[in-house]
């Protein structure tokens, strides 16, 4: 059996000072930090990607509060998201429960070692949680796979 290398898929965690960036390999096995963008370099990033036809699906990081509830940031990351869209309609966009990926990306960095100050650069964490939520998305999908096989 060969694999056949396949689009990848991009994950954001939306910031309104940061926007953190994560993207898979081809074999969609592992997620992999792009970096942190403002609004005006993600669009950059992105567009290359569109170029090189290069994306399967965007993953946005959806804020919901622990009863799954809506709350401020909810309506930033819907607007966000409209945005998104419209500058970019090939997409396919779908939300993720970003619930508890930041406290995660924060826990990772700390056991991989970096110096607090590392930790703390700007940006750092928010690239970090994006690579939370698409670990957790491609562990579901490559569980589903592996059921059905």
């Amino acid at each position: 059996m060969s694999l056949t290398p396949k689009k990848r898929v991009v994950a954001i965690d939306f910031g309104t000072k940061r926007i953190g960036v994560a993207q898979s390999d081809p074999l969609w096995l592992f997620a992999q930090p792009v970096g942190t963008f403002d609004r005006a370099g993600l669009s950059g990033a992105l567009s290359t990607m569109v170029k090189q036809d290069d994306i399967a699906l965007v993953l946005v990081g959806y804020p919901l509060s622990d009863g799954d509830e809506t709350n401020a940031m909810t309506g930033v990351v819907d607007r966000f998201i409209e945005e998104l869209r419209a500058e970019f309609p090939q997409l396919v966009i779908e939300t993720v429960d970003e619930h508890h990926s930041s406290r995660s990306a924060r826990q990772i960095l700390i056991a991989s070692g970096r110096s607090r100050k590392e930790r703390q650069q700007k940006g750092r964490l928010d690239s970090a949680a994006a690579c939370v939520l698409l670990s957790e998305y491609l562990e579901r999908c490559n569980r589903s796979v592996q059921k059905k096989a």
